[in-house]
């Protein structure tokens, strides 16, 4: 009888421990399942890493192209700046000149009308 009862009571354990088996299967599949989930989020985490150092990259060399160009436009305001001046000069002198060429032909036609008196 003695061996009877370790037959019942193996039975018995057996037959509690498959929903237990069938559990730590199923949590084992889970865990699987959520490994992989886990690694495509890693390989996505690297992809978005990549993409943002090529951003930022990309975003060096615009502002390396814009500190340039707005170095160029001081530049340029400054030569602007001087062609404004040169214009308003020349400006200045083309006036002087057509203001002497008219006392020039004033005098000259001072002079034509005592020649011919």
């Amino acid at each position: 009888m003695d061996n009877d009862l370790v037959q019942l009571l193996r039975t018995v354990i057996r037959e509690e421990l498959i929903p237990i088996k069938e559990e730590v299967s199923s949590v084992k599949e889970e865990v699987s399942s959520v490994k992989a989930e886990v690694s495509s989020v890693r390989e996505d985490v690297i992809s978005i890493k990549v993409e943002v150092s090529t951003i930022k990259e990309e975003l060096e060399t615009v502002n390396v192209r814009l500190d340039r160009i707005e170095a160029e436009q001081q530049i340029m305001k400054h030569e602007q700046e001087l062609i404004k001046r040169a214009v308003l000069e020349t400006n200045e002198r083309v006036i002087k000149i057509e203001s002497i060429l008219e006392n020039q032909h004033r005098i000259i036609e001072l002079l034509s009308a005592r020649s011919i008196e």
